[in-house]
């Protein structure tokens, strides 16, 4: 930001600073005004070593650039930017660089008004249109960098300089992240308008903006918030307050931490036991206060005399007995490490440069490594010593502060691929203890930070000193000054010492500083024994669930053959790789896969079990209960089949953000101890867990059922639940391996199977191709065409909502099994979506004797059309029909398993909902048959994994497949493109939100009409705050759109004319014949179709049950529900996108509720997820009405996929026809055409 002549300019980095904080930004620009002085920019050197380094590696760029194209790359000299001639030279250079076509401009610049800007790379493709490109040291996307780029792609079009529509970061590790311009430009330009508000605001106004001034967001944390905090005693000096309580705090007139501090009762927005915590800390922060202030007026104190400790008190004391009893071969550990570090082509950032430990006698053991693969040899001994340590003493256990320690060496091992399972070993048998679990848990400091120096003051006494080298960040900068020392042979100024003396002197004193680091973690382990032992507590020799653990198979080695493929791939960062080695290591990552889903949800969950609640609450699926709106809905009780007593308990509470639950999952509800409930194998002071059953689910919540243990009940409830066991693998895994064997074998010619030909992503192999698509196209005949000619391959079709997937699916497979007689499986990730298939192909005219299969439940078989059997009758029911040709439905547990589906026995496996089956999964099924039709749509909810994957292993088969494209590349297979339900108008912003445009609508969908209303998506925003699943003022303006539609004259297809089909044996009602049956997909070839006058339409007044009301939340459903019967409109249907999925209605009403999206309960994520947006709209045949707050456009998301999110949004909300209707001004005329 600058001020020149008077005018503030801003710059793209300024978007960045504005985004993060818009207080600091504020601040800086009254400093730059002269209303305040400037805030001193703290002194950083991590950051200023990183800004070097960030030049290095774009000048690491630009000499790759200049040694391709020599003096062809332009570069622009950066000018000075109160220099108003130089800019304009530099600018008209920049443009001049462009209109002769210049290959790649440097340092273009770009100044508008008020902006000026200077792109890193600008490059011109194939198509004489410029990419935008920007070199960042980070190793990922940051959302701000895209707004970086996003601003200069801008200024490209501002200039008339075509640009193209996607944008790069080239990142620190040598990857480059592709982003397309759609998915960003939309935030940006709201941003970039809430820039230019805020400034105008503050130049509107004479003095400096304030403290607390809630027209704009702050961070809370920045060096310009955190002085900002201390002088107006800030309720954020608490430790652990978060942003988003402090607000619920001043929403409740509570600003300071003494205002806490004396505060009572509850708040709304918080946990009753997190504010109580929170004041018990706020209280003791106080104490220390005074201490300070007694010890102040008591005259100086002498030099060198410690700090005064901070008070303490113990809040858990049963926690302490999670310090197992003291051994002989105890060490204490602590590593140093450098983020920055990299070697080579940069692929890979960070090492742990010291392993350092000591032991009870506090002899101190350093392991150095100053590579790569030092830090791999380091590693292997550590581990060495642990194995012998612990053959010597086998109570002996590693104790460390915070979990860096623990996950360091789980990555490290990854990284190096050594040592995993050794490492997974010492973490199941507990040898790594934590104490900063064990102290959050136990006690309480007034410090505002619980970093192990803030409490070495409690227990190093005369030890406790002012280092040289006084932080983590400290000690990473001497590590590289000792390297450049050893390096360039200088001489050190500091000890007039030069080269490798010198260096080692500094590596000494980071030895030193490590050593006492590890003192102190001893030092604190004896002081906690001493508070247990004060307390009445003793440790005892319990490890974490060591036995269940092993029973469990968390623990796991890699397979060989695992191994072996890898090693063929070659590395993931080889730039040379191509799609045969990334489908060999991908093949590798399937052999593993389940072993890594169940070792990350048991590490996980151990963590969840052991750690404080503030460190998980936000991890995915996990509801913190509120004990204060909880309770009881039915006490315990037995029923005859039940051998277990159980309750059923309504927890409400905190749903952490794009959590998903279903009804029947089985979860885990965790117990605060102490715990209501005999525990096994737990560690002294860790939570207590048990399994539950989702029954129902709330906006804000669950209904459970939960089961006594061990003949025990309880009345407590828990204190959050948590994501369940993952299902068992199965025979999953055994045929993932059976079907990677050949591979190895026959490398490098390739098995010839579908499988093989999904992880290549080649096109199916077929004799003489797909079959084209007519102009008027019969998708039945082509697909099954294509898949006659497969030659052990694979076929993709993608059928958006309501194109008729479950309508081709069925006829195909009818057709193949009646007419072909192949033998045919069907699996998906549910039994009720193969269940629907199978009744589909039952209607389709297949005999019911041809189509079985097993029931989820013998005990509940339901009513279905097709052959019920037994899962142990699937082999004999498939052998006694070989000839007749036959369908077979299960999950992949079925079909991977060859005692019920023989390899290789079936024609064709249907793999539906194929953009949520995964990889893995669809390699263990794949097994069962020579051919697969992948069938659904990626665009619908994604895979859920759990574990960490060297490769996209858990990505969908469909999703893989397209390969990041909305719509299926048409050499794959079959976009189903047409929809009969939704006009062209509201089958436009369905197609843009979600398929790049290509879906349409078939012209039959344009016979209806709804008097004096336009066709199409209309947005109606609506102003209000504080709602988060609940807004009346939604509602009533629901109330309004509804009585302005009803008794309007709705003409649509007569449902009962029969209409003759050329080629059908009879006629067909026109209701089947344009797809309009309320919850089944109906599919005709477009051409059996006659034309639209030959199809009659009636003309009626639009009834209640012709509108539905669709919202994401349960209590939102309840309010507009109210208010709907309150006005007499009973009979309009309300519900949730889940509930009305392949349902239609002549209009469809979306309501989201909440006011921002820091309200919304599970995060904007969730709320306006495009699969809901799209779900929710296209139930509408003629129109669809959005109704939500704009404060949901005001945060920035924290991911790139966050912003692609709330880009598509934006667009759908302000891009189309009929954009929005004013509430304010909402009448009659506002829904007549214009």
């Amino acid at each position: 930001m600058y001020l020149v002549d008077g005018t503030v300019v801003t710059s793209a980095s300024d978007l960045k600073k504005a985004s993060e904080c818009e207080f600091a930004f504020l601040r800086a620009l009254d400093a730059k005004l002269g209303r305040i002085e400037p805030v001193p920019d703290p002194e950083d050197a991590m950051l200023e070593r990183s800004g070097r380094m960030g030049d290095a590696h774009e000048l690491r760029v630009l000499e790759a650039y200049r040694a391709e194209l020599g003096a062809a790359v332009v570069e622009i000299e950066r000018p000075d930017v109160r220099d108003a001639a130089a800019v304009a030279a530099a600018v008209e250079a920049t443009q001049a660089a462009f209109a002769a076509g210049a290959p790649i401009v440097f340092q273009a610049t770009f100044a508008d008004e008020g902006f000026i800007g200077f792109a890193d790379f600008i490059v011109r493709q194939p198509d004489g249109r410029y990419l935008v490109q920007d070199s960042k040291l980070a190793r990922r996307a940051r959302v701000t960098a895209l707004l970086q780029l996003a601003a200069y792609a801008e200024q490209l079009e501002r200039t008339g300089v075509p640009c193209a529509d996607t944008v790069e970061l080239l990142l620190g590790d040598g990857t480059t992240s592709p982003h397309r311009l759609d998915d960003i430009a939309p935030v940006y330009r709201l941003r970039r308008a809430r820039l230019e508000q805020i400034i105008a605001d503050r130049l509107a106004e004479p003095g400096p903006v304030e403290w607390g001034d809630p027209r704009y967001a702050l961070d809370g944390r920045c060096p310009t918030c955190d002085l900002e905090v201390q002088a107006h005693r800030d309720v954020l000096l608490v430790a652990g307050l978060r942003v988003t309580q402090r607000t619920a705090l001043h929403e409740a007139g509570i600003t300071t931490i003494d205002q806490l501090a004396a505060s009572e009762g509850h708040i709304d927005g918080i946990l009753d036991a997190t504010i109580e915590n929170h004041r018990v800390q706020a209280r003791l922060q106080l104490e220390a206060e005074a201490a300070e202030r007694r010890a102040d007026a008591a005259g100086p104190r002498p030099e060198g005399a410690p700090p005064l400790p901070p008070p303490v008190v113990v809040r858990d004391a049963a926690s302490l007995a999670a310090i197992p009893v003291p051994d002989a071969g105890d060490l204490f550990f602590d590593f140093e490490g450098d983020p920055l570090y990299t070697e080579g082509p940069a692929t890979d950032w960070g090492i742990d440069y010291l392993f350092g430990m000591i032991d009870n006698d506090e002899q101190f053991t350093p392991l150095w490594a100053h590579s790569f693969a030092e830090e791999r040899v380091a590693l292997e001994r550590f581990l060495e010593l642990v194995a012998l340590r612990r053959a010597a003493h086998p109570g002996m256990h590693i104790y460390h502060y915070a979990s860096y320690e623990r996950t360091h060496l789980l990555s490290i091992a990854a990284r190096h691929g050594v040592g995993e399972a050794a490492v997974d070993q010492l973490l199941a048998d507990g040898v790594l203890v934590d104490l900063y679990p064990i102290v959050k848990r136990a006690v309480r400091v007034g410090s505002r930070s619980y970093s192990i120096k803030k409490l070495e003051p409690l227990y190093m006494g005369s030890e406790l000193r002012e280092a040289e080298v006084k932080s983590g960040g400290d000690s990473i900068l001497e590590y590289v000054r000792a390297r450049e020392l050893a390096a360039t042979g200088e001489v050190d100024p500091a000890t007039g010492l030069a080269g490798a003396a010198a260096a080692q002197h500094v590596l000494d004193d980071l030895a030193d500083y490590n050593r006492y680091d590890c003192v102190s973690t001893l030092r604190l382990r004896d002081w906690l024994l001493g508070l247990a032992r004060a307390a009445g507590v003793e440790p005892v020799p319990e490890s974490l669930l060591v036995e269940a653990a092993r029973a469990a198979g968390k623990i796991y080695e890699p397979s060989p053959l695992a191994l072996e493929l890898q090693r063929i791939a070659g590395p993931p960062d080889d730039p040379t790789r191509d799609a045969d080695h990334t489908a060999l290591a991908l093949a590798a990552a399937a052999i593993d896969y389940h072993d890594r889903e169940s070792k990350s949800f048991w590490w996980s969950h151990f963590f969840r079990v052991e750690q404080p609640l503030e460190a998980w609450e936000d991890h995915r699926d996990v509801l913190v209960v509120d004990p204060a709106q909880s309770e009881v809905v039915q006490r315990w009780y037995r029923e005859d089949q039940h051998r277990t007593d159980r309750r059923h308990v309504k927890l409400r509470g905190r749903i952490a953000p794009g959590s998903r639950f279903g009804v029947g999952a089985e979860l885990f509800a965790l117990y605060e101890p102490p715990v209501p409930f005999p525990r096994v194998g737990l560690r002294p002071g860790s939570r207590g867990q048990n399994s539950v059953r989702v029954l129902e689910l709330l906006d804000d919540g669950l209904i459970v059922e939960e089961r006594a243990i061990a003949g025990m009940t309880w009345s407590e409830l828990p204190m959050a639940i948590v994501p369940g066991t993952p299902p068992p693998a199965g025979r999953q895994q055994g045929a993932i391996l059976e079907w990677a064997d050949p591979i190895a074998r026959m490398h490098p010619v390739w098995p010839r199977n579908p499988a093989v030909d999904v992880l290549r992503r080649t096109p199916p192999r077929s004799r003489g191709g797909l079959a084209p698509l007519a102009a008027t196209p019969d998708y039945v005949a082509a697909v099954v065409d294509s898949l006659r000619r497969l030659d052990d391959s694979y076929l993709a079709v993608q059928g958006p909502p309501g194109t008729g997937k479950t309508y081709v699916a069925s006829r195909v497979i009818a057709e193949l099994v009646g007419r072909y007689r192949w033998r045919i499986g069907v699996v998906a990730q549910s039994h009720a979506v193969v269940e629907n298939v199978l009744d589909a192909v039952v209607a389709a005219g297949l005999a019911p004797d041809l189509v079985a299969k097993a029931p989820k439940d013998a005990r509940a078989p339901g009513t279905h059309a097709y052959l019920a059997i037994t899962k142990d009758g699937v082999a004999d029911y498939s052998a006694a029909h070989q000839a007749s040709g036959f369908v077979v439905g299960g999950t992949a547990w079925d079909f991977a398993n060859a005692d019920r589906v023989p390899r290789g026995s079936l024609d064709l496996l249907v793999i539906d909902e194929a953009g949520q089956f995964s990889l893995a999964s669809t390699i263990a099924t794949a097994v069962a048959a020579r051919n697969l039709l992948l069938l659904g749509d990626p665009q619908q909810l994604p895979q859920v994994s759990q574990g960490n994957h060297p490769e996209p292993i858990d990505t969908s088969a469909l999703g893989w497949i397209a390969d990041g494209h909305d719509v299926l590349p048409p050499e794959y297979g079959y976009f189903l493109a047409e929809s009969r339900r939704m006009h062209p108008a509201v089958a436009g912003p369905v197609s843009r939100l979600s398929y790049e445009g290509e879906l349409r609508s078939h012209p039959v969908a344009s016979l209806r009409s709804l008097h004096g209303v336009s066709p199409g998506l209309t947005t109606v925003p609506i102003e209000h705050a504080g709602n988060t699943t609940s807004s009346p003022e939604e509602a009533e303006a629901v109330v309004e759109l509804v009585g302005m539609l009803l008794g309007r004259a709705w003409s649509e297809v007569v449902p009962d004319a029969d209409v003759e089909v050329p080629g059908s044996t009879g006629a067909l009602t026109a209701l089947e014949a344009t797809d309009e049956l309320p919850s089944t997909d109906v599919l005709l070839p477009t051409d059996a179709l006659p034309t639209d006058a030959a199809l009659p339409t009636r003309s009626r007044p639009l009834a209640q049950r012709d509108l539905i009301v669709v919202t994401p939340y349960n209590a939102q459903l309840t309010v507009v529900r109210a208010a709907l019967d309150e006005a007499g409109y009973h009979e309009v249907p309300v519900g949730t996108v889940d509930k009305f999925q392949g349902q239609e209605a002549a209009v469809a009403i979306v309501s989201l509720a909440a006011s921002s999206a820091a309200a919304a309960p599970r995060g904007v994520e969730f709320l306006l997820q495009k699969n809901r947006l799209n779900v929710a709209i296209s139930r509408a045949k003629w129109a669809a009405y959005l109704i939500y707050s704009p404060g949901l456009l005001d945060a920035l998301p924290r991911t790139p996929e966050g912003v692609a999110q709330l880009s598509a949004f934006i667009r759908l909300v302000g891009a189309w026809q009929n954009t929005s209707v004013d509430h304010a001004e909402m009448t009659g005329a506002a829904l007549t055409p214009q």
